[in-house]
């Protein structure tokens, strides 16, 4: 049941804008990730001017999931998505 750990190379597009400010990681080959997993990208920080959109390759670690705590993630994500129904545009505190 140990985790199953790899490197794999990876693309980050960053973009700091008027309209967007986003940082997007993309795997290689297609490598998709599952509840649980984890994925840490090596190398310095990224900063780039405002205005600007660029595209960086570097290498990430990605650390697999075991089931269980694959299962937990998915359980605990059910319950942090139950927060979001209490959302109320009611002036006013829920009771």
């Amino acid at each position: 049941m140990a985790r199953r750990r790899f490197d794999v190379p990876c693309e980050i597009a960053v973009e700091q804008s008027e309209h967007y400010f986003h940082a997007h990681v993309e795997l290689a080959d297609g490598i998709v990730m599952e509840p649980g997993d984890k994925v840490r990208v090596h190398g310095d920080p990224i900063s780039i001017p405002f205005g600007r959109s660029e595209v960086f390759r570097r290498m990430a670690t990605v650390t697999r999931a075991g089931p269980i705590e694959r299962a937990l993630t998915r359980v605990a994500a059910y319950f942090d998505l139950k927060e979001l129904y209490e959302v109320s545009f009611n002036p006013g505190r829920i009771k």
